[in-house]
């Protein structure tokens, strides 16, 4: 029997030259990844397993992201214990305040992930990996302590649905737009502990930054991974941000899906997804107004240079409409650094929006742009469920960048084409 892109890696990271999906197993991992909310639990439950040291300094990361810089005392002690952890452990790809970024966009941008990793990260979006090649899913933080400590987890094997993409996306259509679409079609758990695997010669048209955003959002469909087939794109990608020689595995020709899903790009128009769930999706021709009081464009979904591009474009010499608040965070501090010497920085000012340091911030509802009762935002995050982003009385609309943008200068949702042609 054949074997899909996912259980070829982790067959090979078991040690087993065959697997099938419902089978457990014992893999040995690349990385594993943490952040500023999760790590401190981890590393409480790793000092309770007696161990002096982490299994590999190389293969362990932390990223302050999510309420750093520090929001409050409690997030500063937070930081503080995985400073703290990763200094006497001598770990070697820690990133704070100055050098860190959101995680999932700045792990990709070092170098840490390539084709044919086996990663676990105790966040939910860590399957954004996926994009590159990698098996890559979020575990909790006890499974991340074990992690740290032998470098390996259990999981059972996948099944999974192939998703074969035909066409070209059409302009100010974009990858946040094709998951969407997908979400809605299938459901939040119409991919439930499934591998979400991604083909077809409508990849080609996908840049970097849409399989990036598409991977990551495979566990709003309830995804155990998503991942892409490696081609020409995948593999300069990575040469350009690492020094690592990726491993490409291909599915059989006769791997078994519990289905096959095509999708027609160049069909796909700007998409939102509604309150309160990622699959309350809608086009615009099923939109009627609907009124913003803020429009977040960033977070590890749509925080990339791509992303900021497509917004510039829309903000560029409009201004942010009356009583609508515009927050623009940059994925990473790369990201932050070319889209000042490009100027759209400039534009984001010059248009009334605010331009934030790297966080998570308000995506969780953490800081940088909570809502009171009653308030809507659009946004490019990932998820919308209630009171993700602040009072559990307002409203999240996920969209791309381009409908953020087109948004925030009108104070309604607004389909990016349809201000372009004014």
């Amino acid at each position: 029997m054949g074997m899909t892109m996912t259980q070829k890696i982790l067959a090979a990271h078991a040690g087993l030259e065959q697997v099938e999906s419902g089978q457990l197993i014992l893999v040995n991992l690349d990385l594993v990844l943490g952040n500023d909310i999760t790590s401190p639990v981890a590393i409480r439950e790793f000092n309770k397993l007696g161990k002096e040291q982490v299994f590999d300094k190389e293969k362990v990361t932390m990223v302050m992201d999510h309420f750093a810089p520090n929001k409050d005392i409690k997030a500063a002690e937070q930081c503080k214990m995985c400073r703290s952890f990763c200094d006497d452990k001598e770990i070697t790809h820690f990133y704070d305040v100055g050098e860190m970024g959101i995680e999932h966009a700045l792990l990709p941008e070092k170098g840490l992930v390539v084709a044919g990793d086996a990663v676990i990260g105790a966040d939910s979006h860590t399957c954004t990996y996926g994009a590159l090649g990698a098996f890559s899913t979020g575990v909790g933080s006890t499974d991340m302590a074990c992690g740290m400590a032998i470098g390996k987890a259990w999981f059972k094997v996948p099944s999974a649905i192939k998703f074969v993409l035909k066409g070209k996306l059409s302009p100010y259509v974009s990858g946040k737009d094709v998951i969407l679409h997908i979400i809605g079609k299938i459901g939040v758990d119409g991919a439930l502990y499934r591998s979400m695997e991604f083909t077809g010669e409508g990849l080609a048209s996908l840049s970097m930054s849409d399989r990036l955003c598409i991977a990551n959002m495979a566990i709003e469909a309830g995804a155990k991974n998503g991942i892409f087939e490696v081609d020409a794109i995948t593999l300069d990608y990575i040469k350009e941000h690492s020094c690592r020689e990726p491993k490409v595995f291909r599915a059989d020709d006769d791997a078994v899906y519990e289905q096959v899903i095509e999708i027609d790009l160049s069909a796909l128009t700007p998409t939102v997804s509604f309150p309160h769930l990622p699959e309350n999706t809608k086009t615009f021709d099923e939109i009627g107004e609907v009124k913003i009081d803020q429009a977040v464009i960033g977070s590890c979904t749509n925080g990339r240079l791509e992303d900021l591009i497509a917004a510039a474009e829309i903000l560029k010499g409009r201004k942010v409409a009356k009583n609508v608040r515009a927050i623009v965070i940059p994925a990473t501090q790369k990201i932050y650094l070319e889209a000042m010497e490009m100027g759209l920085l400039k534009t984001f000012i010059e248009s009334g929006a605010v331009v934030s340091t790297p966080t998570c911030g308000p995506c969780l509802g953490g800081h940088m742009g909570i809502l009171a009762k009653g308030e809507r935002a659009v946004a490019t995050t990932n998820r919308n469920f209630v009171g993700r982003m602040g009072h559990p009385e307002s409203e999240v609309y996920l969209a791309s960048p381009a409908v953020a943008a087109a948004s925030a200068v009108t104070g309604y949702l607004t389909d990016p084409r349809k201000l372009m042609e004014n």
